[in-house]
């Protein structure tokens, strides 16, 4: 199962024109709203270190084995138009055919979302490190422009909605079905003395990545047409729900 480095900004600096929030404090909150999801949709995480800057986050990331660096960001415009832009760019690295398709995936799952469709794009990059620098396939979003008042209020009134769509971007990038978040909840594997499957699909095709002994006590993450998400000797899969006991 796929496994993502989530680094939402540590520019604390950064403040929103609200006046009581900051890019680092809310793109945390994000961040925080995405991790339901991810569990539920099976995707493994990992968080940046906040008291580390971008550079920290590409060394963290690299020394890793990620599938995905996701950069979570909001922009500020220049001096001279400080407000007055809207709009949220996803940022791919060119070289990189699946930074882009990630990078379009998520743009075009956020038009959905944003008031105003046509300044969601994706953008390629030649500065942004956490784009350009790591080994993971890698974008950067900047989900509107904080320093505009239109923009600050989506953001703020819509984290739940945001983090739910990112989470479906990356379940439509990596090919499994998004899973709406729930609380986790427990079930004993009953097969009647037989091992039970632990499959990288919710499907009999999907590819046998463990098995588990009978009575084995679980915690289930989220459910999709009779298959669970679960977690088993450190690896995270799906399995029937034919053959728990809930």
């Amino acid at each position: 199962m796929p496994i993502v480095f989530l680094s939402p900004s540590t520019q604390e600096w950064n403040p929103y024109v609200t006046g009581q929030e900051n890019e680092e404090q809310v793109m945390n909150q994000l961040a925080e709203r995405m991790e339901p999801y991810l569990r539920s949709c099976g995707i493994d995480f990992v968080r940046n270190d906040p008291v580390r800057n971008a550079g920290g986050a590409i060394a963290d990331s690299n020394a890793g084995r990620f599938d995905v660096h996701l950069a979570l960001h909001s922009n500020a415009a220049p001096e001279q138009f400080s407000g007055l832009l809207r709009g949220i760019d996803i940022y791919y690295a060119p070289a990189s055919d699946q930074s882009e398709l990630l990078a379009t995936i998520t743009a075009n799952n956020l038009q959905h979302i944003y008031p105003m469709p046509s300044q969601v794009l994706a953008r390629p990059t030649s500065s942004l490190g956490e784009v350009l620098r790591t080994r993971a396939v890698a974008i950067l979003a900047e989900l509107g422009y904080h320093d505009n008042p239109e923009d600050a209020a989506w953001l703020l009134e819509n984290l739940e909605l945001i983090a739910q769509t990112l989470v479906l971007s990356l379940t439509d990038y990596f090919g499994i079905p998004f899973i709406s978040a729930t609380q986790p909840f427990p079930a004993t594997v009953q097969t009647e003395g037989s091992r039970l499957n632990l499959r990288s699909y919710p499907s009999l095709s999907g590819n046998v990545i463990a098995q588990i002994p009978d009575g084995t006590q679980l915690v289930l993450d989220g459910e999709t047409d009779g298959w669970y998400v679960t977690r088993y000797g450190g690896k995270t899969g799906y399995v029937s729900g034919e053959y728990l006991s809930l």
